[in-house]
């Protein structure tokens, strides 16, 4: 499985975000996330378990700024600073603070480059945290199932997780923000159900994202049984919300 062991890593190049230096505020040699998705590519949290401490602000900040002086050294490109890592970005307790260190750095070296965040969305409750993603070029948060119990199965998501609190919470962001769909097929769950579907178009048009990037699996998972679907058939599943002319991505 895969796994990110240096706190700033890349450039990258990325489908969707361009020439990309990752940023992984968890564990080095495993995983912390308060989802365990069928599909992760970094496995799962049983087998991520690690006493390694998270990186510190000053940590993070010093190995952002060498990358960055670096970069701008070799003339490479940086399109994106992009949070993802082992797990969920925004379970580090100083989760704010890193964001504000981050903008200020990307202003400072390479101020065309957009700050991205891969999140669950499920810290959207923390005022503090909730401020932090609105700051950023990219909030780009998941909602991989409309109901609860789906939401348990494909994410791992605890008995107090809940579709409508995040749907809520998204709410504030009023449309400023990308939404990210994971689609898939496994033996108790498909993203192609009509059920499934006309959910999470009325979630999209409740919502309005700036872009909606729907996707399937890439690379190797724990749930070795899943199936993916192609763009094609992402496309077809989604053409009423192309039809009402969303931004919709695939990948």
């Amino acid at each position: 499985m895969l796994r990110f062991d240096q706190i700033v890593f890349g450039p990258i190049y990325s489908r969707r975000l361009g020439s990309s230096l990752g940023v992984n505020l968890l564990p080095a040699d495993g995983k912390l996330c308060n989802f365990d998705c069928i599909y992760c590519e970094c496995g799962w949290n049983k087998d991520g378990r690690t006493s390694s401490q998270l990186p510190t602000t000053e940590e993070f900040t010093a190995a952002l700024e060498q990358k960055l002086q670096m970069a701008l050294a070799d003339g490479t490109k940086i399109d994106s600073i992009t949070f993802s890592g082992n797990g969920e970005p925004s379970l580090h307790p100083e989760f704010p603070k890193i964001i504000d260190n981050c903008l200020a750095l990307r202003d400072k070296y390479f101020p065309d480059a957009k700050v991205s965040v891969l999140s669950n969305a499920t810290r959207l409750g923390d005022r503090a945290v909730l401020e932090s993603l609105k700051k950023v070029d990219n909030p780009i948060l998941k909602i991989d199932a409309c109901a609860d119990a789906d939401a348990r199965y494909i994410n791992g998501a605890n008995a107090s997780y809940s579709v409508s609190e995040i749907v809520e919470n998204l709410k504030s962001f009023e449309g400023n923000f990308v939404l990210q769909t994971m689609f898939l097929k496994s033996e108790q769950f498909d993203s192609a159900s009509s059920a499934f579907l006309e959910a999470w178009m009325d979630i999209v048009r409740l919502l309005k994202p700036r872009l909606v990037t729907v996707y399937s699996l890439d690379r190797e998972t724990p749930d070795k049984s899943l199936q993916k679907y192609s763009q094609e058939q992402m496309q077809a599943f989604v053409q009423p919300l192309l039809d009402e002319n969303f931004n919709v991505k695939f990948n």
